[in-house]
């Protein structure tokens, strides 16, 4: 394999006709370069689309009521109703598999009419009551202090946690946060911690605006009660929350005197249903991603196959000659196999190189201009580098098991005496 005066034979060969081996080395590096390209930018998708979900626990699904559609033991058809913290209790107490039961609240918007005052500064913003494990299902980075806590929930603490837009909405630069007050609604409400969304992909505007306070305390200062607006829940691990959904919306249909058949009382948003769905639609992009990077490869691997033939038919008397002198057929075979794979893996691995740099500057602009929605961190992991390499190898030997089968069945005598 290391014969040197083979390893010459072989450049020799190849460089006999450059512009010839040029394009036929292009045909692999072009196959091999749209191979790991394709590839890059689904997964940039991928990352793009994922990032759209943020970092909420995936196994999770939103709940909240609806108007009734069919009457039921003498109730009217039409009738709303609310999740109470009862409902909460009895989820966790009677559906094992449930991880996290997040009651949660709302108020206003950070697009609406300002809600918030602090000093001379006003502001519109998310007000969401919280219980301590929401911050499990949905994680963030607290910068300082700290997150609401069951103490805080106890004790109907008026404290918040507040997101980073609101800090630069209220406060001057520098100016110290924690400890300080603000007014939500007329209510006064003292800064416990600051945050900001661990997601960095996409716009956060909405996330950068939010406050959180204690649930308890917003039922009581906002005149709630312990009515719920909507729940975030969470299955164990190992158990889609799809599989276990119709046992929690059963509960909460009996609880509240609702039809068992009357699907549009309880509304859902399924977040595990969701991803993997889109786990599946990129699982077939992928899919397509190496059919389609396969195909063109496989043009490129014809091409050397055509090529290499007419190198056999070129060097016959050469042949010949070895044969003649006592060259056995497998030697013949493993030169032009050699020359084969030589002329694949040299063009797959530039095709590679530059696939590897131009998703480099694929990252580069995008660190330049910022987040693009549905789009982030195009890149290919080191299994398909050597997926890549894999396929370059067999794909050599493929293309040269041809001509070197040609050149092996012909007779030194038959060779010899071809002009």
């Amino acid at each position: 394999m290391f014969n040197r005066d083979r390893w010459d034979e072989i450049l020799q060969a190849l460089t006999a006709n450059k512009f010839r081996t040029f394009l036929t080395a292009f045909g692999v590096f072009w196959g091999i370069t749209i191979l790991v390209l394709l590839l890059a930018l689904t997964n940039g998708l991928k990352n793009g689309v994922t990032a759209d979900f943020g970092n909420f626990a995936t196994n999770s699904m939103f709940m909240w009521t609806q108007g009734t559609s069919k009457p039921y033991k003498g109730l009217p058809k039409g009738r709303y109703f609310n999740y109470k913290l009862d409902d909460v209790a009895a989820l966790k107490s009677e559906i094992p598999n449930l991880k996290y039961v997040s009651p949660r609240n709302q108020l206003g918007g950070f697009q609406g009419a300002n809600n918030v005052i602090r000093g001379t500064k006003t502001g519109a913003f998310e007000i969401y009551g919280d219980y301590p494990e929401y911050i499990k299902q949905q994680p963030m980075d607290i910068l300082q202090g700290r997150f609401v806590s069951y103490s805080d929930i106890n004790s109907k603490r008026k404290v918040c946690v507040i997101g980073t837009d609101v800090i630069k909405s209220l406060y001057d630069k520098d100016e110290e946060v924690l400890g300080s007050y603000v007014k939500i609604n007329g209510v006064n409400f003292m800064v416990v911690g600051t945050f900001k969304m661990s997601n960095s992909q996409g716009d956060n505007e909405q996330d950068a605006n939010t406050i959180y306070i204690p649930f308890t305390t917003f039922g009581q200062a906002f005149n709630r009660g312990d009515r719920v607006g909507w729940m975030a829940i969470t299955a164990v691990d190992g158990v889609p929350i799809t599989s276990i959904k119709q046992q929690v919306f059963d509960l909460m249909k009996s609880r509240h005197t609702v039809a068992p058949d009357d699907d549009r009382a309880i509304g859902h948003w399924d977040l595990s249903e969701q991803f993997e769905r889109i786990n599946g639609l990129f699982t077939i992009l992928t899919i397509v991603g190496y059919f389609v990077g396969a195909l063109v490869l496989m043009s490129g691997i014809i091409g050397i196959s055509n090529i290499m033939l007419i190198v056999v038919k070129e060097r016959t008397k050469e042949i010949g000659v070895r044969r003649a002198l006592g060259a056995s057929p497998w030697t013949i075979k493993g030169q032009i196999l050699q020359e084969s794979l030589i002329l694949t893996i040299l063009s797959g691995m530039v095709g590679i190189s530059f696939s590897a740099f131009v998703i480099w500057v694929l990252n580069y602009l995008l660190d330049m201009s910022g987040p693009v929605d549905s789009f982030a961190n195009p890149s290919v992991s080191m299994t398909v580098v050597f997926t890549a390499l894999i396929i370059l190898v067999v794909s050599g030997l493929l293309a040269g098991l041809i001509p070197a089968n040609s050149a092996t069945k012909m007779k030194p005598v038959d060779a010899l005496r071809i002009e």
